[in-house]
């Protein structure tokens, strides 16, 4: 029979590698800034939120503080790195010096924050569960504001009735996340780890729901969408027909396949 120390061990290594899933989800924005050289509309604050949740995870899984939180510190000093890197690259393709200089501003405050709560933690506190009980507090805190942010997302497919803009295998992921970590904590119990995640769970089976619920109007509503693009073009085109020479058939032609693939790719 697997004891609940290896058991913790597989649900833990489980949940790393769901985490950096969901930790290098962001990729394609980033490729995307890369290839057109600007970051555009794209906000930052994501990942200088991310970065500070994972910094906070990493001081609360190390043995002075949090014993026996490998798999908590590995996987956020990944994090920890990834966000890293997304945010220099910002900085890197940003053209708003002010942005620029915000970014930096907050960047700065978020490394002041961690490394005063760092040096209070380790040489005033001097014991485990006090140590814990501080950094568990704050990064219950900041956990559960990261989890809550797809509320927005949620909101807006009620209004819309379409599932359009919250990718299924996110949320899907988002929930695997939250309840492999909730099982991991309660297999040896830490109430700051089940906590947030706890919550996270039920957000991502939310998602989830909403997704089961208007997965079916959202595909009526891409198929209506491309109908009327359609019968639009084809108004155009019957208007115009009797000006038409046959060359200027091929071009119409091309632009319904335009407007078609058009339709497809935004939808």
């Amino acid at each position: 029979m697997i004891s609940a120390d290896a058991a913790r061990t597989v649900v833990g290594v489980l949940g790393n590698v769901i985490s950096l899933f969901l930790f290098l989800s962001p990729m394609p924005t980033f490729i995307r800034i890369w290839k057109k050289g600007a970051v555009e509309q794209y906000s930052p604050v994501p990942y200088l939120a991310t970065l500070v949740n994972c910094m906070l995870w990493v001081l609360y899984g190390i043995p002075l503080v949090h014993p026996n939180s490998t798999l908590v510190m590995t996987i956020n000093g990944s994090g920890t790195a990834i966000e890293v890197i997304f945010i220099l690259v910002f900085l890197f393709y940003c053209s708003d010096p002010r942005k620029r200089l915000r970014i930096l501003v907050v960047l700065t405050l978020e490394l002041a924050l961690i490394a005063a709560l760092s040096t209070l933690v380790l040489t005033i506190v001097h014991t485990h569960d006090r140590r814990s009980m501080i950094v568990g507090i704050i990064c219950v805190l900041f956990t559960i504001m990261m989890y809550a942010s797809p509320l927005s997302i949620m909101k807006l497919v009620i209004t819309t009735k379409s599932v359009e803009y919250m990718p299924f295998f996110l949320s899907l992921a988002s929930f695997a996340n939250g309840l492999c970590w909730t099982i991991y904590a309660i297999i040896r119990f830490d109430i700051f780890i089940v906590v947030p995640n706890g919550i996270g769970s039920i957000f991502g089976l939310a998602q989830l729901i909403l997704y089961a619920t208007y997965y079916k109007s959202t595909k009526e509503q891409i198929a209506a969408r491309r109908l009327k693009g359609e019968m639009s073009l084809s108004e155009v085109v019957v208007n115009g027909g009797h000006s038409k020479k046959v060359g200027d058939a091929g071009h119409a032609s091309s632009d319904v396949r335009a407007c078609n693939a058009l339709n497809t790719s935004t939808s």
